[in-house]
């Protein structure tokens, strides 16, 4: 026959036993709703390194058009139109790239964003602008330029910081060289040389 002892250390037991059970019930509940209602997860750098990284290297040019009926960079900001190669002019463009030189050469992506002239003492352009492609397997995809542009350089370099589709995690540079500008109405095509790497 069962002693009454006997049976509260079995009570007991069960009891704690149960206690156990709710408290890894909660835990799990809570930790498996966490799973589901994310707010950031983190990885190893490991996972993403076994991805091979490819350098891709990329030839067009662009055409900065703020004059005429159908202009691809518009003032926006700083002095008036008549000042507008002074310090804190800025523009927003939708210039067009191009294959070739030749303004009606293979469009092939477009350049939109922003432009300022931010030195007080030399012709230095801030430049933040993407590069939004239309052309091949590139079509969707953008490059990100930050970055500043010694206007009167015969190269300009500039930093590649970002990209999306084909070029995600893009990282590199641009090479900029001038191959005409005409003084009367401001147009300007610029060749651009860009290595980007990405995954």
């Amino acid at each position: 026959m069962t002693s009454f002892s006997t049976y509260l250390d079995s009570s007991k037991n069960c009891s704690t036993m149960a206690s156990v059970f709710f408290l890894y019930f909660i835990l799990f509940s809570t930790f498996f709703s966490s799973l589901n209602c994310k707010f950031s997860e983190q990885f190893p750098l490991a996972m993403s390194t076994k991805r091979m990284e490819k350098m891709t290297r990329l030839h067009f040019y662009f055409h900065d058009i703020p004059s005429g009926s159908n202009p691809t960079a518009v003032l926006i900001a700083g002095p008036s139109s008549k000042m507008a190669n002074r310090f804190g002019s800025t523009f927003i463009m939708d210039d067009p790239l191009t294959e070739g030189p030749e303004a009606t050469s293979k469009l092939v992506g477009r350049a939109q964003g922003l432009y300022s002239l931010a030195s007080q003492h030399d012709m230095g352009l801030l430049v933040v602008m993407n590069f939004a492609f239309v052309e091949g397997m590139y079509n969707g995809s953008t490059v990100s330029i930050l970055g500043r542009d010694p206007v009167f350089n015969i190269v300009k370099e500039m930093p590649i910081v970002g990209g999306s589709g084909v070029f995600r995690y893009a990282r590199g540079y641009a090479l900029a060289r001038t191959v005409s500008a005409d003084q009367k109405t401001g147009n300007v095509v610029v060749e651009y040389n860009i290595s980007v790497v990405h995954y």
